[in-house]
């Protein structure tokens, strides 16, 4: 830890971070770059009107924030310089995650030379990248530490330069894209050096270039991979530092089962995980939100009763209870959403679907079980197959699975907020206990579950 006085000798420097609807990385960007050992820097957020929640999270951070409309890249750049007050200049993307605390100190090291006008880094791909962005990333940025004489590649997403030099090769605020080549092809012929610094690396989601046929790019990408000792194999999101929250929507009073209610199994279960900071029950019913605070959950609110009606969606009573959560408490990384009425919750899965939705870049993962028998379909009168037929299930192309939403879901607010549960990168995570799939909706299924559940319950949580 460095003193006062030590860092006082050290320059300012002033963080530029662009961004435009960057809620789900614009925690992780800062949170790694307010860990840097590097500790005299300030950060301005350039945000180009944002519609998801991304502002609302930058302002858990010790950051100033200007908002520009028209976007150019090189103006937005140049319009974050002038509300910053340091000597050296950094600009990072807000989706872009830096892989050390030394990243900072290290992409500046060499700017003390007057003879280098920039210093840019490393982007390394995460272990869900798609491959033509990977193999974009691993091709461009290498291992090896390279000092440009000819060469003006350049690139914002991880770069730095000293004041003096801005002040006289502003980014160019007219083109559209590449500011940071234009902007190195004027250093470079005015006699100055650039320098990439691998060591200074982030890790970037989506890659420089969006081109290429995939396949040929997929076998590039392993290639690649397999000579790259350093290439990433770990999501450095930091899924334990994230703000999890967990909602158990029920409408009325839970049922009894064995004398103890539902609700207390879908609560224990809960608590289980080591991820999930906090637990919300979203009830319309008093009694029911007592309770909920007596096993240790949060009722800080009820919902009304128009969204208790049978014909009312459960993305309705989610949309509903995310807004109120974010009013009370700010903006989770991720919800996770349970029903009471699957009393068989295996105690790990919860923290399992998290950390495979963090650990695949996925949008949403859904509870489900395989369901390898013929599936049909009645449509109008006309039954139609959904699946392969009667064939041997060993010989079988596809896994159908049924969704045991209610089991567990994680999904990112932004999508319940957007009315939506589901995001486009949807992944699945099967569940293989039998009694696990089994929902209690009616008093046929609660006497069913009264003769399973106690030994159930004993073997997967009282004696594990």
């Amino acid at each position: 830890m460095k003193t006062d006085c030590e860092i006082s000798s050290t320059p300012l420097v002033s963080l530029i971070i662009r961004t435009k609807d960057e809620e789900r990385w614009i925690g992780s960007c800062l949170r790694s770059v307010f860990n840097q050992t590097y500790k005299n820097f300030e950060v301005v957020i350039v945000d180009n009107c944002s519609k998801d929640q991304t502002l609302r999270r930058v302002k858990e951070f010790d950051v100033k924030v200007i908002n520009i409309n028209d976007f150019l890249p090189g103006k937005a750049i140049n319009a974050g310089i002038k509300a910053s007050s340091g000597e050296y200049l950094v600009c990072l993307s807000g989706h872009c995650i830096p892989t050390s605390e030394y990243w900072l100190e290290t992409l500046i090291k060499d700017l003390g030379n007057p003879k280098v006008a920039g210093v840019y880094g490393r982007q390394e791909p995460l272990s869900f990248t798609s491959d033509l962005d990977k193999r974009d990333l691993l091709t461009v940025f290498g291992l090896d530490k390279k000092i440009q004489n000819k060469d003006f590649f350049f690139h914002n997403a991880n770069s730095a330069f000293r004041r003096e030099i801005w002040l006289k090769y502003p980014f160019n605020e007219e083109v559209t894209n590449i500011e940071d080549r234009v902007w190195g092809r004027e250093v470079i012929s005015d006699g100055f050096k650039i320098i990439y610094e691998p060591e200074a690396s982030v890790f970037h989601w989506h890659g420089i270039n969006h081109d290429l046929n995939p396949e040929r790019a997929r076998k590039i990408v392993r290639i690649l991979e397999s000579l790259d000792d350093s290439s990433n194999t770990v999501n450095p999101i930091g899924v334990e530092s994230m703000d999890i929250v967990a909602i158990i929507p029920i409408r009325g009073h839970s049922s009894l089962i064995n004398g103890k209610q539902l609700l207390k199994y879908a609560i224990e279960a809960t608590k289980k995980s080591s991820l999930i900071k906090r637990i919300i029950v979203s009830t319309d019913n008093q009694t029911t939100a007592n309770l909920a605070i007596s096993l240790g959950a949060d009722a800080p609110f009820l919902r009304p009763k128009n969204l208790s009606y049978d014909y009312i969606d459960v993305k309705e009573v989610l949309s509903f209870t995310v807004d109120q959560i974010e009013h009370l408490y700010g903006v989770p990384d991720l919800v996770v959403s349970i029903d009471e009425t699957y009393p068989f919750r295996p105690p790990t899965l919860l923290d399992s679907m998290i950390k495979h939705l963090v650990e695949d870049g996925l949008d949403t993962v859904i509870a489900a079980k395989p369901e390898l028998r013929a599936i049909f379909v009645d449509k109008d009168g006309q039954v139609e197959s959904l699946s392969e037929g009667f064939m041997p299930r060993e010989l079988k192309n596809y896994r159908p699975m049924i969704s045991l939403m209610g089991l567990g879901c994680v999904t990112h607010p932004s999508f319940i907020r957007s009315g939506e549960i589901l995001g486009l990168r949807l992944g699945v995570f099967e569940v293989n206990d039998p009694m696990s799939a089994e929902q209690i909706r009616d008093s046929s299924g609660l006497k069913l579950a009264e003769d399973f559940l106690d030994t159930w319950w004993d073997k997967h949580y009282v004696k594990s």
